[in-house]
């Protein structure tokens, strides 16, 4: 894959699990299922999103696993904060699940990539 590309491909599967994460909970909870309704539930989180990619780490190498931490931290973070201040309450339980789920979806596509990376460099050294 052509690195420019790189960036890209890991903003756009970050947004991808953030709406995964909105629309599983919003099924879970027999949320109505509207469009409007799932951005609803996404949009505090995706906000958190672009907040931490703006950031220099999450920049400079996207698929890392550090990278992966800071937007964890950006998208739950600023979610939360968003979340709170709209709806006037955050129940605890939701925080834990939350975080939970967004570390599986944030960091889980970042460790696998970088096991594939790891068994594609061994196999054009050996």
């Amino acid at each position: 894959m052509q690195p420019s590309r790189v960036p890209v491909m890991a903003l756009v599967i970050d947004v991808v699990a953030v709406v995964v994460f909105a629309a599983v909970g919003r099924i879970n909870h027999a949320e109505a299922a509207s469009v409007t309704g799932l951005l609803g539930t996404a949009l505090p989180f995706l906000v958190g999103i672009g907040a931490a990619w703006v950031t220099p780490w999450v920049r400079a190498a996207p698929v890392s696993l550090r990278a992966g931490l800071v937007v964890l931290v950006g998208t739950a973070g600023i979610g939360f904060l968003l979340r709170w201040g709209f709806l006037g309450r955050l129940p605890l339980s939701f925080a834990i699940v939350a975080v939970i789920a967004l570390t599986v979806l944030l960091l889980g596509w970042r460790g696998i990539s970088a096991g594939v990376a790891r068994r594609r460099s061994e196999a054009t050294r050996g």
